[in-house]
């Protein structure tokens, strides 16, 4: 027999669970110190990057680049029509104003409205009366704002010429008379803006109409819309129902224009410089809002088209926040007010005015008209003085 190529072993195996070697270690061990070190076998392990906080980080840089874009576009055109707007305005004009002491965002300061009436009717071509006058105050130290309503048929003492309706002052001396015959009564003026009443309705246009609150029912007869005299003779004049409504550039100019209400003959044109205060308020609230100022790059032009302005851009904008910190139980609505007399004045006498003035500029504490009197003058602390009292 050939002995066999290779050995055969036999062996025993014990009783019980066989042993076996340790598993090596794998991942991570924390040593000592609190420190994970790799065990190994093989390659170290990539953890796994969380590549949602960088969609996170490039989203937030997105948006801000954006906000950043938007408000240098809003900016430059705004600006735009403001630098035209202020080259509208002559030197003589600027030397009349009483020089502002500090920054609109800190110091009190008084701005005159004036809108210009241009109607495109026989009567007034030719004229350049205002056909409103108002006086806009801030306070920034008490956080509050006030507008003060001037009555154009209102007998005054217009500089160099003798006592007059106070809107002729812009008829014989434009700006610069006006605005000196507003300081005549008592009333700083440091800064003027003049509206073209015309093309005020395309602003208002612009930022999507204004929403007004009627307080009663109006309905007035002119400027007739239409084309021929006989469909003129048959139309009922413009019509506002009671409630709060949104109007239109060329209604809400009518709005502000009324003067004869044939619902109410109690009314005046001192009811309609509340309507004014009403207009101007909601425009400014709609300048102010949301929608406008995601616009704003588009319609910037727009907004300073119908003004004559000595406010920078700043200046407006400081405004325009003014406005929008400042809600109703901080507004003061006043108007002055008189007598009317057989040759179309309404004369202010007694000392009525000089005390609405004091009450204008917080020197004192507002009262209301007297009651019953439809040409009295008075302020009062949130809406705008529409009705007789």
């Amino acid at each position: 027999m050939s002995e066999k190529p290779y050995r055969v072993y036999r062996g025993g195996r014990v009783r019980g669970k066989a042993a076996t070697l340790p598993k090596p270690a794998t991942g991570r061990r924390a040593d000592r110190d609190g420190r994970e070190r790799y065990a190994g076998p093989g390659a170290i392990p990539r953890r796994r990057r969380r590549r949602w906080r960088r969609y996170v980080v490039l989203v937030i840089v997105l948006l801000l680049a954006s906000v950043v874009a938007w408000a240098v576009a809003s900016y430059l055109a705004v600006r735009s029509g403001v630098e035209t707007a202020n080259a509208r305005l002559g030197e003589r004009a600027r030397a009349a104003l009483v020089p502002q002491e500090g920054s609109l965002l800190t110091s009190e300061t008084h701005i005159l409205l004036l809108g210009t009436d241009s109607a495109p009717t026989r009567a007034r071509r030719g004229l350049r009366h205002t056909d409103s006058m108002i006086v806009v105050r801030t306070d920034p130290d008490h956080n509050r704002m006030a507008y003060l309503s001037i009555p154009r048929d209102l007998r005054v003492a217009v500089p160099g010429h003798g006592f007059a309706k106070v809107n002729v002052a812009y008829q014989i001396g434009g700006a610069p008379l006006a605005i000196r015959t507003v300081r005549s009564l008592g009333l700083p003026v440091n800064h003027v803006v003049i509206v073209d009443l015309q093309r005020f309705k395309t602003l208002i246009d612009a930022v999507g109409g204004v929403t007004i609150d009627v307080r009663r029912p109006i309905r007035a007869k002119f400027e007739c819309p239409l084309k021929t005299s006989a469909d003129c003779a048959n139309w009922r004049g413009w019509y506002f129902p009671k409630g709060r409504q949104k109007l239109r550039g060329r209604k809400a100019l009518v709005f502000a224009r009324v003067r004869k209400n044939l619902l109410n003959p109690s009314e005046s044109d001192l009811t309609r410089g509340g309507r004014q205060q009403q207009v101007m308020q909601a425009l400014t609230r709609e300048m102010t809002s949301l929608g406008t100022l995601v616009r704003m790059p588009w319609i910037g032009d727009e907004v300073a088209r119908p003004l004559a302005t000595d406010l920078a851009t700043g200046d407006l904008m400081i405004l325009g926040w003014r406005r929008w910190r400042t809600g109703e139980d901080r507004t003061l609505h006043c108007r002055l007010g008189g007598t009317p007399s057989s040759f179309g004045y309404l004369l202010g006498e007694g000392g009525d005015n000089q005390r609405v003035i004091s009450m204008f500029r917080g020197l004192s504490a507002p009262q209301p008209p007297a009651p019953g009197q439809p040409f009295a003058a008075g302020c009062r602390v949130g809406r705008a003085l529409l009705a007789p009292q």
